[in-house]
C-alpha cells in the first residue's frame, strides 16, 4: 500500500511539475515576443495549443529517468557494482552492454525494482540517455532463453526511437485538440452563451482526446510489432516467442501493469477487451507470437 501511495504521490508530483513549468514556458514566450498566446486571435490560439500540447509531451519526457527511478524505487547499476549482481541480473547488464556497444550507443542505465509483475520497461529522453528497468518478478518466473528476449524487445524500443517518436506524435495530436476545440468553442461564444463556450471547450478537449488516444494506442501497438521484430533480429525470434509465451502462461495469474506513464514501453500491459482494444497500448500476446513466427 505503501509503494502505491509512494507512486500516486510521485506521479501527482510529476504532472504539476509540467504544469509548473508549461506556465513558466507560456510567461516566457509571451514577455520574449510581445505576442498574448492566450490570446483568441487564430494565430495566438495555433502558438498556445503548440506550446502546450509539445510542451507537456516533452517536459515528461524529459523527466521520464528521473520520474522512473524514484516510482519504482530503481537504483540504477554501477560497472563496478555489476559483477556482484545474481546470474540472470548479471546476465541482463551485459546482454544491454554487449547491445549497446554493437549498435552505438551509450549504455543505458540498468535498474531493478521489487513488483511481483513479470514485466520491464525502457524510458529516456534520447538513445544516449536512456534506462533498462527490469521486475524481480520476470527474473523469478522466467528463464535465461525468455529473459534474453525481453531485454533484446526493450533496447529495440531505445534502438528505434521509440520514446521520442511517440512523444512528437502526442504533441502534434495534443495541438490539434486544443487548436480545434479552443476555435469551435469560440464560435459559440457571445454574453448570452459564455458559459456554454467553456463548457463546449471542455466537452470537444474530452472528445477529440478520446480520438487522438485511439491514433496513439494504435502507432503504440504497431511500435511493439517493430520492438518484437527488433529483438528476434538481435537475439533470435525463438527467444522473443519463450518470452511472449512465458508471458501468456503467466497471464491469469498476474496483475494489470499498474498505471503510469512507463506502461506503453512495458514488454506487457493488459490487453483489452471489445472496444476497449482500441484504447490498449499493446496487441494480444497471440497476435504477437503468430507474427513473429510467420516471419
Amino acid at each position: 500500500m505503501f509503494a502505491l501511495l509512494k507512486r500516486m504521490g510521485l506521479f501527482l508530483l510529476t504532472n504539476l511539475l509540467v504544469v509548473a513549468l508549461l506556465s513558466i514556458a507560456i510567461i516566457v514566450i509571451e514577455a520574449v515576443t510581445g505576442i498574448n498566446i492566450t490570446g483568441n486571435g487564430y494565430t495566438q490560439i495555433l502558438i498556445y495549443a503548440f506550446v502546450v500540447g509539445f510542451a507537456g509531451s516533452f517536459i515528461s519526457l524529459a523527466m521520464s529517468r528521473w520520474s522512473a527511478k524514484r516510482m519504482y524505487g530503481i537504483t540504477p547499476v554501477s560497472a563496478s557494482d555489476a559483477i556482484h549482481l545474481s546470474g540472470k541480473e548479471q546476465a541482463v547488464y551485459n546482454l544491454v552492454n554487449s547491445l549497446a556497444t554493437q549498435y552505438g550507443i551509450t549504455m543505458p542505465e540498468v535498474g531493478f525494482y521489487e513488483s511481483d509483475e513479470a514485466n520491464a520497461f525502457a524510458t529516456g529522453m534520447t538513445k544516449n540517455s536512456s534506462l533498462v528497468a527490469v521486475s524481480s518478478g520476470l527474473l523469478q518466473k522466467m528463464d535465461m532463453w525468455a529473459i534474453e528476449g525481453v531485454v533484446a524487445h526493450e533496447m529495440s524500443h531505445i534502438l528505434n526511437g521509440d520514446m521520442v517518436t511517440m512523444t512528437l506524435l502526442q504533441g502534434i495530436l495534443n495541438t490539434f485538440v486544443v487548436f480545434i476545440s479552443r476555435v469551435v468553442a469560440m464560435s459559440w461564444s457571445d454574453e448570452e452563451w459564455g458559459h456554454i463556450n467553456l463548457f463546449l471547450y471542455i466537452f470537444l478537449q474530452f472528445v477529440l482526446g478520446l480520438l487522438a488516444s485511439m491514433v496513439i494506442m494504435w502507432f503504440s501497438r504497431h511500435r511493439e510489432y517493430r520492438a518484437d521484430e527488433g529483438s528476434a533480429e538481435k537475439v533470435g525470434k525463438e527467444k522473443m516467442i519463450a518470452a511472449l509465451k512465458s508471458l501468456q502462461a503467466l497471464y491469469p495469474s498476474m496483475r494489470p501493469a499498474e498505471e503510469s506513464n512507463m506502461t506503453a514501453f512495458a514488454i506487457s500491459a493488459k490487453d483489452g477487451t471489445g472496444i476497449m482494444r482500441l484504447f490498449a497500448s499493446h496487441p494480444d500476446l497471440e497476435d504477437r507470437i503468430r507474427n513473429l513466427e510467420n516471419r
